[in-house]
Parts: structure tokens; sequence; C-alpha cells
């Protein structure tokens, strides 16, 4: 699990060695990027230009990274949600039992990327919707796959693009992503804030998280930006 003292002395010993692998396209995250259809149902564009949206799927800091390289996001922050205010706190979160996921905030012009893009984004490259209750070398309720609404037709568009996404059987098994209630987003500690472009290097972002942000390049370029957004406030 991702924990503050998840590397150890051996994985120390190793770091050097699994970042130059993964920098060198040698290494590669424990979940590729699907080619996914974009959702049948979205929300078009009105008149407003600031919406926001809340995505948790693993462990915050790739999911970040991925959303702040896509274009007409003006900001996304790594955060809390699902649980109470009270327990909104790194430490308290890893074990587990606070009822929130590691998530991030997004907020977007809707005239330039939908919420059904942003989704689309979510499923195919930010993480592997199909894991329960984890991602990669993370475990515990708090890195489940999950969804929630800002809005009633979010709700819609997220629901009716997993039971798309299931019915045409984009993945090899059922999505596990769950759509849950918009209890409130409380923002991480501030030094989990932008965490992969300050951090590159690290082996975990290395690793598991810069893939991420290859594949959105990749396989959406018209929706890839090449400076990503940073977090300009947590508050």
């Amino acid at each position: 699990m991702k924990t503050a003292n998840r590397l150890t002395a051996l994985v120390l010993s190793i770091g050097a060695i699994a970042t130059a692998l993964a920098l060198n396209g040698q290494v590669h995250a424990g979940e590729a990027a699907v080619i996914i259809p974009a959702p049948v149902a979205d929300i078009p564009a009105g008149s407003t230009h600031t919406e926001t949206a809340v995505f948790a799927g693993g462990c915050f800091w790739g999911v970040q990274g991925v959303f702040q390289h896509v274009r007409g996001v003006s900001n996304a922050v790594s955060g809390y949600a699902g649980g109470k205010a009270s327990t909104a706190h790194y430490e308290i979160v890893g074990s587990g039992a606070t009822g929130h996921a590691e998530a991030v905030q997004v907020t977007f012009d809707p005239t330039q990327v939908s919420y059904g893009k942003l989704l689309q984004i979510f499923f195919s490259v930010a993480h592997d919707p199909t894991q329960l209750n984890r991602q990669g070398p993370d475990s515990g309720t708090q890195y489940r796959s999950a969804v929630f609404p800002t809005t009633p037709v979010q709700r819609s568009v997220a629901e009716k693009y997993i039971a798309q996404l299931n019915a045409s059987h984009a993945f090899r098994a059922s999505l596990a992503t769950t759509i849950e209630a918009d209890s409130g987003f409380y923002p991480a500690e501030g030094y989990h804030q932008n965490y992969l472009t300050l951090h590159p290097n690290e082996p975990y972002i290395a690793i598991n998280d810069i893939p991420k942000v290859d594949n959105l390049k990749r396989v959406m370029p018209a929706v890839y930006r090449a400076d990503p957004v940073l977090v300009r406030r947590t508050n």
C-alpha cells in the first residue's frame, strides 16, 4: 500500500535502477490504456464556462497528473471524497475505514471539454476501472474506482456510460466503478498537490503514473496539453 514508509531499504536500493528502466520505456504501469468509444450520452455545452467533476481512481497523484494535462481543465485538485470532513486527512484515510476515496476534483470549461470526454479519459487512461478496491500496488477501499457526480445530469451520463461500456465489453471484465453521492470534496494536504509534476523521477511515479500521461498523449492527442495546469489553491 502507498504509505509514508512504503519505500523500504530494499526499494531504495533498487529505486535508481527501476527509475532508469521506466524512463527508458522498459518498465510499464500495471494497467495499460484501453481504447474505448466516447459516451453515447453526453452533456451539451451551454453558456457556462466553469463546472466541476470528481473522480476517484486509486492514488490521486496519477489521476491528478492526467487531468492536469487535459485541454479545457483549469484546475485539478487531489483530495478526499465519500467521508466526513473530520476524517479527511491522509494518515486517517489510509486506514481504509473512513469511507473516503483518494479523489480528484476537476474544474473544467464544458465549451472546451465535455463531462463525457472527462469520463472517457478517466476510464481509458487514468486508471483501471475493473479493479475492485485497488489500483496497481495500492489496495483498500480508499483506492476504489468511483465517480462522485456533482449534478443529476452528471449522474445520468456516468450511469449510462458505465452501462454502455459493460454492454460493449470494452474491458475484459465488468467495471467495478461505483457512482456515489456528492457528500463533499476535501482538498488533500499541500504536499500531495502537483505531485507527479514535482516528482517525475520518483520510482512510484515513474513506473505507475508517468505512463498514464504518456498514454493520454498517445491515445487522445486532441485533448492533450504539454504544459500541466498546476493547482492554484487548495481551499
